[in-house]
């Protein structure tokens, strides 16, 4: 009798797993295959005190029939008919590229073809921010039941992407006031943003998070006199810090500046000198800070070497592909400077002392001229915050 019931048990049990097997939506082709190009990432708070989640898409058309992207939505894993963001048209457009980082043009992806998909979530609270993330796609494709000469329409939901709470506090790279936070984060147009490299065998976007730093003088110039000489330019020579403890894994230490305001002739442009004179530091836990475009000989740690919070590392230069002296700096996962993804983080004090206009630096033919427009009345300070495009920041004691 008790094996009877054993098995009578057993029986139940393997029912109802079939059973909330057979419950699940039923598998699908999908003719666009979809995969995040990084595993995770965190949120990180601007300076306008929302979160941000930055990260991007590869899309690959798996069948043999052109596919044409009409909306892509991203949801809420936990409730998926809460809808966080929606791209069609010309939004979709601007958020898409060709694995050449420029714009694919057309929402249509050729069999084989590869693009990606660039991603800027904005949400109002850290209480906001969904632990997972999926994706719905709708679109033109060689779906079952069509002819394989003709796309058909289709959608599915896809590709869960997960958000940790794991985040860096850092200090500043620079001390003094107003510096300006050039090419900075988040849009899909930005220049570090929007730079997908194939490094060892991988797509990475190491500058996702970079900064260019510059510095306003008095009179609120990055550049005062010859813009030709790198003396000029207000930011030039200052101390370059290091924003917490860690070890140094690289320097180059042995590049001459360049004469502003021309990049460099791209032909001379190695992974090796690109970002000129230059410190790695290794910060523990799979964080490691770069620091680009120092002077020659001014570099003033070495390979291995302990170093402290604030510890001056070198001086601010015009080395490498730089068409102005500026501190290029970012967060990234590994010791690669560009074979890395860059990573979120925070600046645990600074003040807020202002803001460039988008639209008159975008006008403008280079960053010569009056910026002090943008500076604020009375100082925001702020802590445990990411500066965002074009802000001008305060670093103080």
């Amino acid at each position: 009798m008790k094996s009877e019931k054993l098995w009578f048990i057993v029986l139940v049990v393997l029912t109802l797993h079939a059973a909330s097997r057979n419950a699940r939506a039923d598998d699908q082709f999908t003719p666009v295959v979809l995969s995040p190009l990084m595993p995770t990432t965190n949120s990180v708070l601007g300076t306008d005190g929302k979160y941000h989640i930055v990260y991007e898409l590869v899309l690959t058309n798996a069948r043999p029939v052109a596919a044409t992207l009409k909306k892509i939505a991203v949801l809420d894993a936990r409730s998926p008919s809460t809808i966080f963001a929606a791209y069609e048209g010309e939004e979709l457009l601007a958020r898409l590229r060709t694995l050449g980082n420029t714009a694919a043009g057309t929402a249509e992806i050729e069999f084989n073809g590869t693009r990606l998909l660039l991603l800027h979530l904005v949400f109002a609270s850290r209480a906001a921010v969904p632990p997972r993330l999926l994706h719905h796609f709708e679109l033109l494709g060689a779906f079952p039941g069509s002819a394989l000469t003709t796309p058909t329409p289709g959608s599915y939901t896809v590709t869960p992407f997960d958000l940790t709470s794991q985040g860096l506090v850092i200090g500043p790279p620079l001390a003094g006031k107003h510096w300006v936070a050039l090419n900075g984060c988040c849009e899909a147009g930005g220049v570090h943003r929007n730079t997908g490299l194939p490094v060892n065998g991988q797509i990475h976007f190491a500058q996702r998070f970079a900064i260019d730093w510059m510095r306003l003088d008095d009179q609120g110039r990055m550049v005062h006199g010859d813009p030709s000489d790198v003396r000029n330019y207000t930011s030039y020579g200052a101390d370059v810090l290091a924003v917490a403890d860690g070890t140094v894994v690289e320097t180059l230490n042995t590049l001459d500046d360049q004469t502003p305001p021309k990049l460099p002739d791209p032909k001379t442009i190695t992974l090796q000198n690109v970002d000129g004179n230059h410190v790695v530091l290794d910060l523990g836990n799979g964080f490691f800070a770069f620091y680009a475009h120092l002077q020659k000989g001014s570099v003033t740690v070495k390979s291995g070497e302990r170093v402290k919070r604030g510890q001056v590392l070198g001086k601010l230069g015009n080395t490498g592909n730089s068409s102005g002296p500026h501190l290029h700096f970012h967060i990234m996962d590994g010791p690669s400077v560009l074979g890395s993804e860059g990573l979120p983080y925070v600046i645990d004090s600074f003040t807020l002392a202002g803001q460039i206009s988008a639209e008159k630096f975008a006008a403008a033919t280079g960053v010569e001229g009056d910026w002090s427009q943008g500076l604020l009345a009375q100082p925001s300070p702020r802590r445990s915050q990411f500066p965002l495009d074009l802000n001008i920041i305060d670093f103080t004691p």
